[in-house]
């Protein structure tokens, strides 16, 4: 056997680039389509209600991590309240989340006067921003879908023309 030229090489590097290229996208797209779950939490509403995981299943559901004090959160709000509005009927459900900092007695007054008319709830313990993937930054909005795997994460507030593009394939689905 002779010993490999330059020449006889060339090909080898482009080779070698275009595998490792091919492995890097293959490992990409496989990250991206195997959806995760959402984590099996409990939610405790300002009314004294329980939300399970279990019970948010076959719906499409925005959890919204989110707090008083935060101006982006109540800047976004008033469309929040208007995407629930428009798909309600469609079988979407949401929770606002508010962050274990927040005063319980701030958020019953916020969700009151807004008149919000989806669920809210306290997160005292810290425990679902946590289960979420140690929330810390907020407004955070997940959107589940029918199965609860996460089809989307918004930090900050979310593109609303996106975010309705999103839950129509996902409510219709």
């Amino acid at each position: 056997m002779s010993t490999p030229t330059p020449a006889t090489k060339s090909w080898l590097k482009p080779a070698l680039i275009a595998v490792l290229v091919a492995g890097v996208a293959a490992a990409a797209y496989a990250s991206v389509s195997k959806k995760q779950s959402a984590p099996d939490v409990s939610f405790h509403t300002i009314q004294g209600d329980t939300i399970t995981s279990a019970s948010l299943r076959g719906k499409v559901v925005m959890v919204n991590f989110w707090a008083t004090s935060c101006t982006t959160c109540v800047a976004e709000m008033p469309e929040m309240v208007d995407t629930y509005n428009k798909y309600k009927g469609q079988g979407l459900e949401f929770v606002a989340v508010a962050m274990k900092y927040d005063p319980a007695n701030y958020v019953l007054n916020f969700a009151e006067t807004r008149q919000l008319p989806f669920k809210v709830a306290l997160d005292v313990t810290g425990d679902a921003a946590k289960a979420y993937g140690d929330v810390a930054l907020t407004p955070t909005t997940f959107v589940l879908d029918k199965q609860g795997k996460i089809l989307k994460r918004y930090v900050g507030k979310p593109e609303f023309a996106e975010l309705h593009k999103l839950l129509e394939s996902a409510l219709a689905g």
